[in-house]
């Protein structure tokens, strides 16, 4: 199974058959990439675990620094109908990405990138990749190596930021374990803000809360997957940046 890169070559023209305010709206290439500089991802299915928790929602994530550094646009392109992307950019919050569907899959067999997926029941699909297209060209892509499965290894947001700018720092991935009322909790989202930080917020559940932390008490915060403690060691923490 080898993929097509196509560096250097136009971007396959087609338009979107895409959902707004209730109707249908025609979307052309054109519309989406002429004379911007555009950051697409793709990927095989809407609400498909990897795609719903880390590709969409880091790509949202990094979607500032991204177009800090001259993107116009973010788009996420699936081989799924428009009523399937409408209603998954809905379920994502994503607000900084663009859901495009490419229900009969013409962009991505243009781009070389439709496969089989009929084994599980998807039938052709978009593999997964990113790419980077100024003025309607592709400039750069990163491409999932050909193996068996869905690799999720150099598609990624922080691989392209990366590319963008070798030296950017990525903002931490934060997670708060908090509860309604509390004033620790209060107080540590206050100074998450102030530091321009964003972070997931779930609700304590204390036997849960026990086995990721060792602590019933709340704020419970990870930062990059790693605890930390509470709302004071994430002051110390913050001074360090």
């Amino acid at each position: 199974m080898k993929m097509k890169n196509i560096e250097g070559q136009r971007i396959p023209e087609t338009t979107f058959r895409t959902r707004e305010d209730g109707g249908w709206k025609d979307v052309s290439t054109h519309d989406i990439f002429a004379g911007k500089r555009v950051v697409v991802f793709a990927l095989p299915g809407a609400f498909t675990p990897t795609c719903s928790s880390n590709h969409v929602p880091r790509y949202n994530e990094l979607a500032p620094a991204l177009r800090a550094r001259g993107i116009g646009d973010i788009v996420c392109i699936s081989v799924n109908d428009a009523f399937v992307m409408d209603a998954w950019a809905k379920d994502q919050h994503a607000d900084s990405v663009r859901f495009l569907p490419d229900g009969n899959g013409k962009f991505t067999a243009g781009m070389g990138m439709l496969v089989d997926k009929t084994d599980l029941g998807f039938g052709q699909r978009s593999w997964r990749y990113s790419m980077l297209v100024e003025d309607g060209v592709v400039k750069k892509m990163f491409i999932e190596p050909s193996v068996e499965g869905d690799p999720f290894e150099v598609s990624d947001a922080d691989t392209m930021l990366k590319y963008l700018d070798p030296s950017a720092k990525t903002p931490p991935d934060i997670l708060l374990i908090g509860r309604a009322g509390c004033s620790f909790c209060i107080k540590a989202k206050s100074m998450l803000k102030a530091h321009g930080l964003d972070y997931d917020e779930v609700e304590a559940n204390p036997r849960r809360l026990r086995a990721a932390s060792g602590r019933t008490t709340t704020p419970q915060i990870f930062i990059n997957g790693k605890h930390i403690g509470g709302a004071d060691e994430l002051a110390a923490y913050l001074k360090q940046l």
